[in-house]
């Protein structure tokens, strides 16, 4: 039995990733991926030669390696760079996003926009005495009336729970260090630190047929430079043995490693590895959560769609979060005369939604969008469902500890088992970031570095300030 040196587990960004910086030292790794695709959520799927994602992944990140990998992977002209449109819809108006002043004032009106003015200066004075959770965190920074117009129904649809059982975790990474203040002298253009919010960022880069055709290449050139990848190979049990380990998975095969690179779920690592852990590391593994995800494309004639990317739908009477227009992220995404629309549904393994007929979800989405008035009636010319489990890591309020318990084993009994991404550490991560876990990972394997990587990215203000001269994700010391 071959001795890997480094063995990944998952093909998503973060496993491509790891196997792409090992190739730069040198190293062919073995890749075992569980799907019989490659990407993870970052995958481009393609039904009747129409292309939507998983959500939407802009390429945009503050670290300039992420570039020069994604750029490493795809050609020039494989990018396009694309303009940001997004709007939010709440009783049957439209708001820019990022906030226009002009357009938030016409739309709530003045009397209801002083009333939000007032709210924040309200909760500057008397801020929530415990903003360990969502909708405290978010109040805290906007008031309570923009909260609970802007916030509050979008972030419940998506968990399925009462935003006050949300962690501020989730928040933060999320809106990060936006206010109600930064975001209005944003809309008048008044930023005189040079200061970036990602949030507000109005450009991006998009591989011309979706995000998955950077993994795609990224798997294909892997295969090429010696590497190994095996598609639906998933991993059952890691076996620890003297300085190595045994690697099984459902189709029988064994494989022997000095190091793995983890992209499986954080919460499945501790009933997967023997000997198994104590009882409250298993525990902490079954109380992590996970949010799962589902799609209905629905195909109409492009003169018929909105103009934006995406729009946020917080009306609190359709079960919609969001619809993507896949035209508005490429037009190679779709065909000639037609677009095609994503709705999202934010769903729970066997409830209601994700146990729906593929018809009856294409009935419920193409009433909702006549409803909304976001397509004619009778307008969809066809549809496809897209299912995908375990989309979005749950920010409970004690997911932090449970993390903290898995971190805690791992470091101590298993110090050559790297997870990595955002399934695989449990954050609700950007695709840099995922990356980035990665490259670090490989790179304390190969040249001895001691990168932390539980501590790589998680500053608040990561994402938000361009200008601090950093060139890639620190690690808080």
């Amino acid at each position: 039995m071959n001795t890997y040196e480094i063995l990944i587990i998952g093909a998503g960004p973060a496993g491509l990733t790891a196997a792409w910086e090992a190739n730069k030292h040198g190293l062919k790794t073995l890749i075992l991926e569980g799907d019989k695709e490659v990407g993870g959520i970052s995958r481009t799927v393609e039904r009747n030669g129409w292309r939507f994602d998983i959500g939407g992944h802009r390429f945009f990140t503050k670290v300039d390696e992420v570039y020069e990998i994604w750029d490493e992977i795809l050609e020039k002209e494989d990018f396009l760079l694309r303009p940001r449109m997004s709007r939010i819809y709440y009783k049957n108006k439209f708001y820019d996003y990022p906030l226009k002043a002009s357009n938030a004032l016409l739309n709530l009106g003045i009397i209801e926009a002083i009333r939000c003015v007032l709210s924040y200066f309200y909760v500057r004075i008397r801020p929530p005495k415990n903003q360990d959770n969502f909708e405290n965190w978010v109040a805290a920074r906007f008031g309570w009336r923009l909260y609970n117009i802007f916030f509050k129904t979008y972030t419940e649809k998506v968990w399925g729970v009462d935003a006050t059982s949300i962690g501020a975790d989730w928040a933060s990474q999320r809106i990060k260090n936006l206010s109600l203040m930064k975001a209005i002298l944003n809309a008048f253009q008044i930023n005189k630190s040079g200061e970036i919010i990602t949030t507000l960022i109005d450009k991006f880069k998009y591989p011309k047929y979706g995000p998955g055709m950077m993994w795609e290449t990224a798997y294909k050139k892997l295969l090429d430079q010696g590497h190994e990848i095996n598609l639906s190979s998933r991993v059952l049990e890691i076996s620890k043995n003297d300085d190595h380990y045994l690697v099984s998975t459902k189709e029988g095969e064994i494989y022997k490693a000095k190091n793995i690179l983890s992209s499986m779920p954080l919460a499945h690592l501790p009933k997967t590895i023997k000997p198994e852990p104590i009882d409250r590391v298993k525990s902490s593994g079954e109380n992590l959560k996970f949010r799962d995800f589902l799609s209905v494309a629905l195909v109409i004639k492009e003169e018929d769609a909105f103009p934006d990317n995406w729009i946020y739908i917080h009306e609190p009477d359709v079960k919609v979060g969001r619809v993507q227009n896949y035209g508005s992220w490429s037009p190679f995404m779709v065909k000639e005369g037609k677009t095609c629309l994503g709705l999202e549904y934010f769903v729970n393994i066997g409830d209601e939604l994700w146990s729906m007929d593929d018809e009856n979800l294409i009935s419920l989405a193409t009433e909702e969008l006549e409803k909304l008035s976001l397509i004619k009636k009778n307008s969809a010319l066809e549809g496809y469902v897209v299912r995908m489990p375990k989309a979005y890591p749950v920010y409970d309020l004690n997911y932090s500890e449970n993390i903290s318990n898995i971190e805690e084993w791992l470091k101590e009994e298993h110090l050559n088992i790297y997870p990595i991404g955002r399934n695989g550490m449990h954050r609700y991560n950007n695709q840099d970031h995922s990356m980035m876990t990665a490259v670090k990972s490989v790179r304390n394997i190969i040249l001895g570095e001691t990168n932390d990587i539980w501590k790589i990215n998680v500053e608040e203000d990561y994402h938000e300030e361009i200008n601090t001269g950093r060139s890639a994700p620190v690690q808080k010391e």
